[in-house]
């Protein structure tokens, strides 16, 4: 066997591997990046679906103060339209 060739073939290898590894690192990089962006999407929609539920709740609280026992009541407030209900939906 020709120590070249096997030179040659190690060489190559090493320069395999070490391309393989980086284009691993910059995938892993690229789906942190997007999964961080998503996360952080979520969470400012979560943010906002609690903000909505907080004062829709609120405003609750005011109709059941001003409609007692006694009193004959109206509907209550509908809820904000943007206002996610569907985890309490059967």
């Amino acid at each position: 066997m020709d120590v070249g060739a096997l030179v040659a073939a190690g060489v190559a290898l090493v320069v395999g591997v070490l391309g393989w590894t980086q284009s691993r690192a910059t995938n892993r990089r690229s789906d942190f990046v997007e999964i961080t962006t998503r996360l952080d999407k979520d969470l400012k929609t979560e943010r906002m679906q609690r903000k909505m539920q907080g004062s829709y709740l609120l405003e609750l609280l005011r109709w059941a103060r001003v409609v007692g026992p006694t009193t004959p009541a109206g509907p209550p407030p509908e809820p904000p339209a943007e206002l996610d209900l569907t985890p309490w939906h059967h």
